[in-house]
């Protein structure tokens, strides 16, 4: 197996496009006026600008007059909600529509709106992650002012059929905000029926800081813009327009459309490839529905997610959304597809990319393979090892639900520890020290163990003080120690 880490973080960001960084070099390193200024240099950097608007705006098949450049997908989809919820609030149309599911940059800005007295219905997609388009048509309202829908989920790649549920919106005339941050320049958009369309360059090859909103036409009159300040974007979004990164989005653009058909039809393949070296583990389960090719999301049940995570060193990947990975808590997407919270703490996101290999897959799945085993033969679906014989102490406290379990077996031949054997589920941290205690205990008498204390233990392992909880189950093991048959 390779040694060098491997890159399977494609849906968080994408490494730059190298054509893509030499043109933006190339633009830092002219004498670009601002784009609204009136003088030679000004013009310049506006008929750069107006060329990349044009590359950005065929990829997703629109005209250029109707793309908004922003600093990304999160500001797109707050202008998108906000700015067409404030209005219709203003209208007396008070209510917006989403799913449990969308990315987190649409959840919170919906949740302001309610605070702000606008109406929200949160839908919860089925076990497959989609939305049915009788379930939206029942959620609509004559006050509904916003449909708002991720097209392919972050965190599982489940592309929604946009189309069918763009027809429920039309029929009723309500705008539909498409969020297309994982889909544009990846899968087919069709614009019929679509209001607003969220997007940007890092997810494609292009530089972060980046992207867009396409408003159509018809639109541009229900929504307000939120960025206040100078007339740039026809009004829609004030500041100056930073034209190396605009540059960027549009060479990435043109070289995401260009090789879209064949490179999802190798990710496929690829995806396919890493779920078929997966799928035979014990407890393995995979999230959602297949949709799009760059995305496969695999729950490792029976084994503890953040000690499967850091086994891992050599696979840069996530825990789920790149947004929530840091926070420690089960993924809400994979909760809302029916997924329990032990189910979603394992999962794993494994996401590809132009750069993948055949042979980086292969040697992710021999990778997870080996660090997946390692944790399975210490977890609560394993029995007490073979071989334990004789006088043994077994105790055992938590559960996996509460994300720790211990159980611990001692050899005690006259009462005295000869050897010590854990099984564990929980973090690395959890398992640093029972790996401490197996060294401590054996010479032990059962009678007076005293391995240390739980402060004692998490101080030893540079664990945080948050994590004590878990160590006070291992103490809680030792405490049930009891005498098992030989």
């Amino acid at each position: 197996m390779s040694t060098e880490a491997i890159y399977l973080d494609y849906a968080a960001t994408t490494p730059v496009e190298p054509a893509v960084a030499a043109r933006m070099a190339e633009v830092l390193a002219m004498r670009l006026g601002n784009a609204s200024a009136n003088h030679a240099s000004g013009h310049a950097a506006h008929a750069l600008i107006e060329t990349a608007r044009a590359q950005v705006a065929a990829l997703v098949g629109a005209d250029a007059a109707d793309i908004v450049f922003t600093s990304g997908a999160t500001e797109s989809n707050n202008l998108a909600i906000t700015g067409t919820a404030r209005l219709g609030l203003a209208r007396g149309a008070a209510h917006v529509v989403t799913l449990a599911t969308e990315h987190k940059s649409v959840l919170e800005a919906v949740r302001a709106l309610e605070r702000q007295g606008i109406a929200a219905t949160v839908l919860r997609p089925d076990s497959a992650g989609l939305l049915a388009p009788e379930v939206l048509a029942a959620a609509l309202l004559p006050e509904t002012c916003l449909v708002s829908l991720l097209h392919v989920n972050n965190e599982t790649g489940v592309a929604q059929d946009i189309p069918a549920l763009a027809a429920v919106c039309a029929a009723r005339n309500v705008p539909l905000h498409v969020d297309a941050a994982q889909s544009a320049g990846k899968l087919p958009l069709n614009l019929d029926g679509i209001a607003l369309l969220s997007f940007t360059a890092h997810k494609l090859g292009g530089p972060q800081g980046i992207g867009a909103l396409w408003v159509a036409p018809a639109h541009r009159g229900r929504i307000a813009p939120q960025m206040l300040g100078g007339a740039q974007e026809r009004g829609l979004r004030a500041g100056t327009l930073a034209a190396h990164q605009i540059v960027g989005f549009g060479l990435a653009a043109e070289i995401a459309a260009a090789r879209q058909a064949s490179e999802a039809a190798r990710l496929v393949m690829l995806r396919e490839r890493l779920w078929s070296g997966l799928a035979d583990l014990p407890g393995v389960l995979r999230n959602g529905r297949p949709g799009a090719a760059h995305i496969l999301n695999v729950s490792f049940t029976g084994v503890e997610g953040e000690s499967l995570f850091t086994s891992l060193p050599m696979l840069m990947l996530s825990t789920g959304s790149a947004c929530n990975s840091q926070s420690g808590e089960p993924s809400f997407v994979l909760r809302a597809l029916g997924r329990d919270s032990e189910q979603a703490q394992s999962s794993l996101r494994f996401s590809l990319g132009h750069g993948t290999t055949e042979a980086e897959i292969d040697s992710a799945i021999a990778a997870v393979r080996a660090a997946h085993a390692r944790l399975w033969n210490a977890s609560p679906a394993r029995l007490l090892p073979s071989g334990a014989k004789g006088e043994w102490w077994v105790g055992e406290a938590g559960a996996e639900r509460l994300g720790t379990w211990v159980r611990i077996a001692l050899s005690a031949p006259g009462g005295t520890v000869r050897e010590a054997r854990f099984q564990v589920y929980g973090c690395p941290h959890v398992a640093a020290v029972c790996n401490l205690l197996q060294q401590r205990l054996p010479g032990r008498p059962l009678a007076a163990l005293a391995p240390g204390t739980p402060e004692e233990w998490r101080t030893t392992v540079g664990a945080p003080v948050e994590k004590l909880g878990r160590f006070l189950i291992i103490e809680d093991a030792l405490a049930a120690l009891t005498r098992s048959p030989s």
